[in-house]
Parts: C-alpha cells; sequence; structure tokens
C-alpha cells in the first residue's frame, strides 16, 4: 500500500461541521477503538442532516491516524459522483470504482467509492484488492443489496449509514447483520436549529382497499395504477394541487411510470407547466429536465420512485404523495426531498393521497429507532391496515363546495354512529340511508331560493355521497364493485325525487314561511 500524502488530510473543506456532527463522529471512534476489528455498527442520521459530510471527515480522519485503506458503498451512480465529490473537498483522493474504471492504479488510492453491483462483479472478478480495507462505510444502509458483500470484508470495521434503520426486505432485518445503533439528532431538533424545513401535511382520504401487496411487502404496481390512472383519482390530485401547492414548485412522486405520465397529461391539459421524469430517460433528458425543474419557479415534475435518494434541489416548496407505501424508509426519502433549506423558505407543503400520514404518523414524529431496530417485525405488524384507518375517515367538503352550503351549520351524518344506533333499535339498515338522505335534502333547501338551486347543489354532492355509500357498505359487510355503482346511483335518484316532493315543506320548516312565488 502506498502512503497516503498526510498533508493531504490536513486540508478541509469550506464545511464546517455542526455540534451534533462532532458528537457522532466522536462516538464511532470511541466504537473504533474499543470494539474487535470487524463489529458492524449502524449510524441514523435524518435526511438533509450531513451524513456524508460526516462520513468524509471521518474518513479523513481514519487515513490520518490508521495505516489500512477505505471503501466507500453506495447503490446508486448519483450518489458514487456525489460521494467523491465531497471526500475531495475533505482533501481525500479517492477512486471511483465504475464498471469501466482502470484499476491499474488502485495502490496509489487508500481510498475507493464504488456502487454496490459494480463491486461485487470486480470482487468476484478478483480485480479490486481489498486485503488492506480497514473500513467499510455503507451509504443508505437500509438497502439488503449490500449485505452479499459483507462476506468479503470478515477483518473490516463496517459503519452503515441510514436515515431510517429498517430494512428493505422484512425477511433480512437489520439485526441481523449490524451490532449496535447509534441514534443521531431529531428531524424536530434539526427544524428547530433551523438546519431542515418543517412540513406542512395536508392529508386527503383515499379508499385503497382495491391495492395489492407484493411480495416485497409493498403495494404492487399495477394494483396502483389501476387506482391513481382513474379520472376520480386525478380530479382528487388537481383539486389538491389547486387548493394547496398551485403556484409553487411541486415533485409528484407515483407508484408506477404508466400513473406518472396520466398525472402529466392532467396537469399539461390543465395549462400547467410539467414535466415527467421516469428511469427509461437518457443521461442527457434527465440533465435537460432537472435543469429545467431547477430554473422554473411554479414548475411541477411528475416522477416514479428515481428521485427518492441522489436528489437534492433546495427550491421545492411542495411534494405530493401520489401514492400509497407501506415502506417507512420511502415515506421519508420521498417527503425528505422538500426539507432543505433556504434563506426565505423556513416550511414546504406535503400533500398525502396515499393514507401515508395515517399510516406512519407524522414526517419527523419522534419514532423509536432502537425499538424499530431491536424489533422491526413488531412495529410493522402494529401499523393500522388500511381497513383501519379508512374506518377512521371522516369526509370534509372542499372550501368551494362548503362555501355553497354556508348556511347550514353541520354538514356531516356519521354512517357508522347511525348504524350502530338503528342496530341497537331492532331498525332496518335501509333507514340510515334514508336518514342521510333526508339530511342531504335540508342541506340543499336551506341554500336554495327554489327547486332548480336545490337541485342544481344536489349534483354537487357526489364525493359526500359516494363517501357515504362506501362507509355503509362496509357496515353491512357488502361491498362488490357493481352493488356499490348501483347504490350510489339509487342514492342520487332518490335524493333528486325526495328534493321534488317535499322541497315546499322542507323550505316551510327551514324558513319558517313557504318558497316565494315569482310574481
Amino acid at each position: 500500500m502506498k502512503n497516503i500524502d498526510i498533508s493531504l488530510l490536513d486540508k478541509r473543506s469550506d464545511k464546517e461541521l455542526y455540534s451534533y456532527q462532532k458528537g457522532a463522529i466522536n462516538k464511532i471512534f470511541n466504537l473504533f477503538d474499543t470494539e474487535r476489528e470487524d463489529y458492524h455498527l449502524l449510524y441514523q442520521l435524518p435526511t438533509g442532516g450531513g451524513k456524508t459530510v460526516i462520513f468524509s471527515e471521518i474518513v479523513r480522519q481514519y487515513l490520518k491516524n490508521h495505516k489500512k485503506k477505505v471503501l466507500v458503498m453506495t447503490h446508486r451512480i448519483e450518489l458514487c459522483k456525489q460521494t467523491s465529490g465531497m471526500l475531495t473537498e475533505f482533501g481525500v483522493p479517492n477512486k471511483v470504482v465504475n464498471s469501466t474504471a482502470n484499476l491499474d492504479d488502485q495502490q496509489d488510492f487508500s481510498c475507493f467509492v464504488a456502487m454496490v453491483e459494480t463491486l461485487n462483479n470486480r470482487l468476484n472478478d478478483e480485480k479490486l484488492d481489498i486485503s488492506d480495507v480497514g473500513l467499510v462505510i455503507i451509504d443508505e444502509a437500509h438497502y439488503n443489496s449490500f449485505t452479499k458483500l459483507f462476506k468479503f470484508f470478515d477483518k473490516s470495521f463496517i459503519l452503515g449509514v441510514t436515515a431510517t434503520p429498517l430494512s428493505s426486505n422484512i425477511k433480512l432485518p437489520m439485526n441481523d447483520n449490524y451490532d449496535e445503533l447509534i441514534v443521531g439528532e431529531t428531524i424536530e431538533s434539526l427544524i428547530e436549529n433551523e438546519f431542515l424545513a418543517r412540513a406542512q401535511t395536508y392529508s386527503y382520504n383515499v379508499g385503497l382497499t382495491s391495492l395489492e401487496v407484493g411480495a416485497n411487502g409493498d403495494y404492487t404496481v399495477k394494483s396502483s395504477e389501476d387506482l391513481y390512472t382513474t379520472s376520480d383519482m386525478l380530479s382528487k390530485l388537481m383539486q389538491a394541487y389547486e387548493e394547496r401547492s398551485k403556484g409553487k414548485k411541486t415533485l409528484i412522486f407515483n407508484n408506477g411510470i404508466n400513473t406518472s405520465l396520466h398525472v402529466y397529461d392532467a396537469f399539461k391539459h390543465a395549462g400547467y407547466p410539467v414535466m415527467h421524469l421516469d428511469n427509461t430517460a437518457t443521461k442527457k433528458q434527465r440533465k435537460q429536465i432537472l435543469q429545467w425543474f431547477k430554473e422554473t419557479p411554479n414548475a411541477i415534475l411528475s416522477s416514479v420512485s428515481i428521485l427518492t435518494t441522489g436528489f437534492d434541489e433546495p427550491t421545492v416548496q411542495s411534494i405530493i404523495l401520489n401514492r400509497a407505501t407501506k415502506s417507512l424508509t420511502l415515506y421519508y426519502q420521498m417527503i425528505g426531498r422538500g426539507s432543505r433549506v433556504l434563506n426565505n423558505k423556513s416550511t414546504f407543503d406535503v400533500i398525502d393521497l396515499g393514507n401515508n400520514f395515517h399510516r406512519f404518523g407524522p414526517w419527523g414524529a419522534d419514532l423509536d429507532w432502537q425499538a424499530i431496530f431491536r424489533s422491526p417485525n413488531y412495529y410493522l405488524e402494529n401499523l393500522l391496515d388500511d381497513n383501519e384507518i379508512e374506518s377512521y375517515f371522516k369526509y370534509e367538503m372542499p372550501d368551494a363546495l362548503r362555501a355553497e352550503f354556508a348556511k347550514t351549520k353541520d354538514v356531516s351524518f356519521d354512517i357508522k354512529k347511525a348504524y350502530t344506533q338503528s342496530v341497537k333499535a331492532g331498525e332496518s339498515s335501509k333507514v340510515i340511508l334514508e336518514r342521510s338522505i333526508h339530511q342531504h335534502a335540508s342541506m340543499c333547501v336551506e341554500n336554495s331560493e327554489d327547486i332548480f338551486d336545490a337541485l342544481g347543489l344536489a349534483k354537487m354532492l357526489g364525493d359526500d355521497i359516494d363517501f357515504r355509500i362506501e362507509r355503509y357498505s362496509k357496515c353491512i359487510s357488502k361491498s362488490t364493485h357493481n352493488f356499490l355503482t348501483w347504490l350510489k346511483n339509487d342514492y342520487r335518484l332518490k335524493l333528486r325525487s325526495f328534493l321534488r316532493e317535499n322541497f315546499d315543506t322542507l323550505f316551510e320548516e327551514i324558513h319558517g314561511h313557504p318558497p316565494l312565488e315569482e310574481e
């Protein structure tokens, strides 16, 4: 091994380490000194907390004080380049081991940066000499693809770094491969100290019971696309954007290329500046699209999973989760894309169209990472399932629609409560819908001057009607697609009929006088 020039390692980046970063580095070096040489340590720090800065400084100090080499592993080519650049800033000469790299000069370097698949190939081909590697650093360590390489480093200290110490594969828990977890600064602390922006979350209730879970433990692309490409969901997305994100630089995450293309078409048709990006784009196309996104103030970028890691655009003002996920890691990664601070940005918006907020809690909640690391199955098994989440839903009228019913104090109707009461009273479940229709009719009459106004308002209640019917179908345990479709149509017909037959009576009950007749 060629000795590294110590003077290079005395060079420092312009990046000054914060106190919490220095504290983490001290803890890690204490374990270097006290634990066995093949100890496996996991370090947790939120996205935006400066993981790359921390492990770059660790590499610098390690090489300065030890006579061994360092290997840094990532899972994406973009992260390789970013990591190499940061190491260079910290005065650490390094070599990127990619599929085309000439390794004839490897003896001239004490630090290597490699992508996991490329490294696996190079090690199996015996092209890279790792006999003198004393420290292995793994970025985004929750990805289980790294574990297949552990067999090559049975005499190396392994440091895994991640924002979420929960394996991407439930069958390969992280506590099987790591001896200890160090928990870093919390998201709330980083927000309070102005290192991260605060998320303002708006959750829109979505029925997800049609989604299927695949072998990886998350919702399948096909079932997600079947739901999120429907006109109802595209309308809900557009409504959410126009209510909360209009005019803001917005990043939309979808589960599937087809969904993202539908989203692109919908926003393009509505006249908004929008682009679509997925993993089929060439490097040139990707660069052009991201440059456009950076330079366009109110840009909308619809994407799949390609921007969850290795993407840093501080000007993002709004994140839309146009998908559901059962992955805590993905949930945190997606929201984290909006958390970078700027001089004029201390908050960002998160629009949740996948019940993710109800499933995982708010981004930055005080999670017990040690408990999750020790007992990941217990944590996952105690997450609310979709049926439980939806049982707590309450329909909320959009602001514009609520204004149409301004004279009505309470526009809600608790189907589940009404069902429980009717069962106790020995009544037929049909009376629930009759009472719901009566309440809807009263709302329409109270905010109308004549029958034509009332019928017009009734047409606006489609989403509320659908929500009530879906809750009702769950109560009676009958929810086939055909039955629901028939019941929704039947409700609308009965509401219109009820209004025509009872408008005058209801009007007088509500207003204390009959409708005024036109002269």
